[in-house]
């Protein structure tokens, strides 16, 4: 019975995080390109606002720890040992790297070409979840990776009449290549954050799962915020607010909603590996690119052809077809696993 209550939870908290996944994936590259299409031009601001929003995950913390106060007087607030806070913070140094290349990308592409290069993440995420962590692929699994991949890079196709006006065909290489090593290294941070899981030598609870994302966003921030002093960013804020073409208000309330959607983001991605593992977290990112890309057409007017429609359908595939292995995997595993006997009572 506590076998039965302990998975249910376990379900549920994997789809509060595929839920909070969502939202952050969805969002954050909108409310990104919205803040470049209205005159912002920082692109060292765009990559700080990835993790700049970290404070928000006190308070779950805070009121994690006043509950095991309550049953512990002696609890402390943080869980984390040394071991565990070190490569938390050179995970988060890499992947502010990683936020940097990504605004880049963002700034000088259009979201269908962000879309494709963002395709590759889900073949380097398998690539280093097999290498790193030994995970194991089904034909449904693998069958998913193809799909998605495919169905992400058939956006592909006509891209090149989507190039922004005015924009240098070097300006546009770069911003490609930029993008391209944003997908691969994120690739690789996914299977990281899930070594890390299970070479930690502390039990890993959702609470420390939490204190992790955030040492990782605290560093990564402050990497982009050395960015920022050495580009001189925090000088012409000010100016670029009141220059901003929605207005200075909306500027600021952009920037406070931009960090907190991203937050969402990152701790949806490191919970569903918790729960679930890298290439799930690589398989929602994937299979969400084309509801970017529906989004995109509803807020941006961009143009819905028929390439993005086949793309949303194969990816749709692409996660029944994961799911569907998930469902028989676990199914197998139950006639398995042998029934245990219930202990005869004891004779009078």
């Amino acid at each position: 019975m506590e076998a039965k209550q302990q998975k249910t939870t376990g379900r549920r908290a994997l789809l509060l995080n595929c839920i909070v996944l969502s939202i952050g994936h969805c969002a954050g590259p909108l409310v990104a390109r919205l803040y470049f299409l209205h005159g912002g031009n920082r692109v060292w601001l765009s990559s700080w606002l990835q993790t700049g929003g970290w404070p928000i995950i006190l308070l779950p913390l805070t009121i994690a720890f006043l509950q095991r106060r309550k049953i512990d007087p002696t609890s402390k607030f943080f869980l984390m040992k040394l071991r565990l806070f070190i490569a938390s913070a050179v995970i988060g140094v890499i992947t502010g790297c990683d936020d940097y290349l990504y605004a880049y990308g963002v700034a000088r592409l259009p979201v269908s070409t962000y879309s494709l290069i963002i395709a590759s993440q889900l073949a380097f995420t398998a690539g280093f979840s097999f290498l790193l962590v030994k995970q194991k692929f089904t034909s449904y699994s693998i069958n998913a990776v193809f799909l998605l991949t495919i169905g992400t890079g058939v956006l592909a196709l006509h891209t090149s009449g989507d190039r922004p006006k005015g924009e240098s065909t070097k300006e546009y290489v770069i911003g490609f290549l930029m993008m391209l090593g944003a997908a691969m290294l994120y690739g690789f941070i996914l299977p990281l954050v899930e070594l890390m899981f299970k070479k930690a030598k502390q039990e890993i609870s959702y609470n420390l799962v939490l204190e992790i994302q955030m040492v990782m966003s605290i560093f990564a921030t402050a990497f982009c915020t050395i960015g920022m002093i050495i580009n001189n960013d925090f000088k012409v804020i000010g100016r670029e607010a009141r220059e901003f073409g929605l207005g200075e208000a909306k500027y600021y309330t952009l920037v406070i909603i931009t960090a907190m959607i991203w937050q969402c983001f990152f701790v949806g991605a490191i919970g569903v590996i918790f729960c679930g593992s890298s290439l799930l977290s690589g398989i929602i990112i994937a299979v969400l690119i084309p509801v970017i890309q529906i989004l995109a057409v509803i807020f941006y007017g961009e143009s819905f052809k028929a390439e993005k429609g086949i793309s949303l359908a194969l990816s749709l595939w692409g996660f029944v077809s994961y799911f569907y292995g998930q469902i028989k995997q676990n199914k197998k595993r139950k006639k398995q696993t042998p029934k245990t006997e219930m202990p005869s009572p004891p004779n009078p």
